[in-house]
Order: C-alpha cells, then sequence, then structure tokens
C-alpha cells in the first residue's frame, strides 16, 4: 500500500515519461519483454503512443484522490447523520432514516447519470456524486451503535451532570465509533475506486485524455484481442489496489475490535 501511495503521491518524479506526451512514431508498442517491446516504455504505449506505464501511474494519483474525499464527504455525512438520529430518536431519527431510505432507493448509476448530466463530468463533480451516494452506509451502522451507546451508565450520569447535547455526542459518545469509522472509511476506499473506475469505464467518470485507470479500460477494451496490454494493466492496478485496501481494512478491524462485524 505504501508503495501504491508513494507512486501517486511522486508521480511527477517517479513517472517515466509525460503521461500525456503523444508519440504516434511509437503507438501499441508492446511490454517490454515481448518481441518488439522496449525498455523505453516498460509495460507498452497505448493507441496514440503514450507511456502505459506514466498512465497508470497518474490514474493511481486520481483514483486515491477520489477515494480518499469522496470518503471524507460520506463519513462526515453518515456520521452526523446516524449520530443525530441514534442520540435524539423520535422526529429527528424518522427524518434521517427516511432520507437513507430515499437514497437507497435511487439506482447509483441512475443517480450518477442525473448529477453529471446537470454537473458535466469532472474531478470535483465525481468526488461529490460518490460522496452523497455513500453516506447511508455510515449513518446506518452509526445509528445503530449510537441508540446502544447512549443507554449507558456514562451518558446516563452525563445527562444528569447537566452536559450539552453537542459536548454528550461528540465528548462522549463519538470517541466510541472512531475505530468503527476508520474501518469502514478503509473498505469504503477501495469501493469508491471501483465505482470511479466503472463511471469512468462508461464514459460518465474523468473525461480523456487525463488518466484515470477506468477511462483507460474503457479507451483499451477496442484493442483487446490484438494490445490487451492498454486494458490489462490499468485493470490489473485496480484488482491489486483495492485488494490491497481490503487486507489492511480487514486487518485494521481485527486489530481494533477482533469481535466487530460490519
Amino acid at each position: 500500500m505504501l508503495a501504491i501511495v508513494g507512486a501517486a503521491l511522486l508521480a511527477p518524479w517517479v513517472s517515466p515519461h509525460d503521461p500525456l506526451a503523444v508519440d504516434i512514431r511509437h503507438r501499441l508498442v508492446p511490454p517490454a519483454w515481448m518481441e518488439g517491446g522496449t525498455t523505453r516504455h516498460l509495460l507498452g504505449t497505448d493507441q496514440v503512443g503514450r507511456d502505459l506505464l506514466a498512465r497508470v501511474i497518474y490514474g493511481g494519483r486520481v483514483s486515491l484522490v477520489i477515494g480518499v474525499f469522496a470518503v471524507l464527504i460520506s463519513a462526515t455525512l453518515g456520521v452526523l447523520g446516524g449520530l443525530a438520529a441514534g442520540y435524539f430518536g423520535g422526529r429527528t431519527d424518522a427524518v434521517v432514516m427516511t432520507l437513507l431510505n430515499v437514497m437507497l432507493s435511487f439506482p447509483f448509476v441512475l443517480l450518477a447519470l442525473a448529477v453529471i448530466a446537470v454537473l458535466g463530468p469532472s474531478l470535483v463533480n465525481m468526488i461529490f456524486v460518490l460522496g452523497v451516494a455513500d453516506w447511508p452506509l455510515y449513518a446506518r451502522v452509526i445509528r445503530a451503535e449510537t441508540l446502544a451507546i447512549r443507554e449507558r451508565e456514562f451518558i446516563t450520569a452525563g445527562r444528569a451532570l447537566g452536559m450539552s447535547h453537542a459536548r454528550l455526542m461528540f465528548g462522549q459518545i463519538f470517541p466510541n465509533l472512531v475505530s468503527l469509522i476508520v474501518v469502514i472509511a478503509t473498505l469504503q476506499v477501495a469501493r469508491v475506486i471501483i465505482l470511479e473506475s466503472f463511471l469512468s469505464f462508461l464514459g460518465l467518470g474523468i473525461q480523456p485524455p487525463t488518466p484515470a485507470w477506468g477511462n483507460m479500460l474503457g479507451e483499451g477494451r477496442v484493442y483487446m484481442l490484438n494490445s490487451w496490454w492498454i486494458a490489462a494493466f490499468p485493470g490489473l492496478a485496480i484488482f491489486v489496489t483495492t485488494l490491497v485496501i481490503n487486507l489492511m481494512g480487514n486487518a485494521l478491524r481485527d486489530w481494533l475490535d477482533p469481535h466487530m462485524k460490519l
């Protein structure tokens, strides 16, 4: 994971070429270990001669930025909503759960189509769509945990001492939820990367020529029979990154709370 994040952060220094540089004379060059390949382009080039290794590295940068910031948005919305619903109950709980159910009733692709059709495809809009779409997961889990925690003795004692609602929620209940939030957020980064790649593959996400693993897959599918590497390496990058993040999330869950079930 450190290698993936490091390559993404240091892309301008570790990338062997400009990911947008077009060189028609060297289009569809195979990987270095295949016949006709060259060490100048270790993973080969795409249909317009752009270096594939450089595009995979920069594509990882885009995917990780979207994953992290979308998760921050969804975690913030979900935690605030779930905490309020679980703590206050009653009408607040009903409103939050109604919003949650309405969100879950919309197919994700339909929601993404509607938002992107209005706002247009871009990095910021992609982060917004993925962030808003994922908050119900956090809200549902945090609400359930808050309902249980608010009945504990230390919360009752806090009320008796005259603590404000904000202090009880964020000073007493929230610290008991941090480990759960961290685990969910870690696992959700992998999910967001897959969703972003899916939308970019469909042409709804990051638009060419900006490198993103999803749009690279979309461009490469036309060349799968003769130039398989254009789609294979972005696909492999998605697989390895999401696998590592999921393994890290599972290990984190077991370390923080072996009895935690998501």
